[in-house]
């Protein structure tokens, strides 16, 4: 596939960022408009394939939730933006259309996404656009093959692709089947992320490492209040400097299944954890459930106050500090699954007993 080499990142997404502003804009399509567009039918969860654009639109009742993208611009696949069934974006603008009062750092950041810091070598968490020529080679990026289906229904929506994932030199380390499961109800949507990996002809290694793999980049609002500036070096020691910004509207919280709270839970295992703030006048809770069939269970929680909600089940020594490790591997044509789902709420309050109920459903 041919992949489009930008130093920028914004010139990238002028085509992205037409098909996504009224999302991101707060100018959310009625019910009637859509159906006069012709976008949905009579399945409450509709999903529209625009081969232009390269992207693959949800949407509940007439509302837009989510799309799944997948322009040669970005180095993965990602859904981007998420709604909540408001139509608020939980997900950070930047870089494919930034709003005002947001973090310009980690422009590899990018909605919903699935990858890994260390595979036989190379780095596929903080590839971007951003990372120069020169430096490309110890990167890998993960492309879409195909759509293996897609479906739209009254009770969810599906979809399965095929994604391979590339050293820069386009040779195939993994062949990554995911299916996405859509659903929702007037106070809730759901995103369950099901993928299989494959190694090919040789042996795969994801050397234990803090840059994964499961990753949602939230939107301001739901970031914790931000105190004092920090540093954060990735596992290459490159440093991101985060700095203080205003804290108006800054509402969020971390709680894990645990109970552990705020910037605590990070480098923590738990089922689950959930981040809790409000926007504008809603309420919304974000949670991610992990699931008892993924390696590494229960995971640790790569989850940042400015914005990084990770789940990480492989990099057990950098997020314990030295106290375990996990250098995970797949023989070759070995394969492994992970499975994920995640809730948006927008009720007035979601206590544990509701998300444990909502983890048993799950996993079960």
């Amino acid at each position: 596939m041919h992949r489009i080499k930008s130093a920028y990142v914004l010139p990238i997404f002028t085509l992205l960022t037409s098909l996504v502003c009224f999302s991101s804009c707060g100018q959310n399509p009625q019910k009637g408009d859509q159906l006069a567009a012709g976008i949905i039918g009579n399945d409450r969860i509709s999903l529209v394939l625009n081969e232009d654009q390269k992207s693959i639109e949800v949407t509940i009742d007439g509302v837009f939730f989510t799309s799944y993208i997948f322009p040669d611009s970005l180095e993965k696949p990602v859904l981007y933006p998420i709604m909540t069934a408001q139509g608020t974006p939980i997900t950070r603008g930047f870089p494919i259309a930034p709003r005002a009062g947001e973090r310009f750092d980690h422009p590899h950041h990018i909605g919903l996404w699935f990858n890994y810091g260390d595979v036989n070598g190379l780095d596929f968490w903080n590839n971007s656009s951003a990372i120069p020529a020169s430096e490309k080679s110890k990167y890998g990026h993960i492309v879409h093959k195909s759509i293996k289906s897609i479906s739209s229904g009254n009770e969810e929506g599906r979809l399965e692709v095929e994604l391979e994932w590339l050293n820069e030199a386009g040779e195939k380390l993994l062949t990554e089947n995911t299916t996405f499961v859509f659903s929702g109800d007037e106070g809730k949507r759901s995103i369950d992320r099901i993928s299989k990996l494959t190694a090919g002809e040789k042996e795969v290694s994801f050397t234990d490492n803090k840059e994964g793999m499961l990753g949602l980049r939230v939107a301001r609002e739901l970031e914790h209040p931000s105190e004092k500036p920090e540093l954060f070096t990735d596992a290459a020691g490159k440093v991101t400097d985060v700095p203080t910004m205003n804290n108006d509207g800054v509402t969020g919280m971390y709680r894990s299944s645990e109970g552990i709270e705020g910037n605590e839970v990070w480098g923590t295992r738990g089922n689950w954890v959930s981040l809790s703030g409000k926007i504008k006048e809603e309420n919304i809770s974000v949670v991610i459930l992990d699931n008892p069939s993924n390696p590494g269970f229960p995971t640790y929680w790569h989850a940042r106050g400015y914005g990084l909600f990770a789940a990480n089940p492989l990099g057990q020594k950098a997020l314990s500090g030295g106290k375990e490790e996990l250098n995970f591997k797949l023989k070759a044509n070995e394969s492994t699954d992970f499975k994920y789902r995640i809730i948006l709420y927008s009720v007035d309050k979601v206590d544990d007993e509701q998300i444990l109920q909502a983890y048993y459903t799950w996993v079960n």
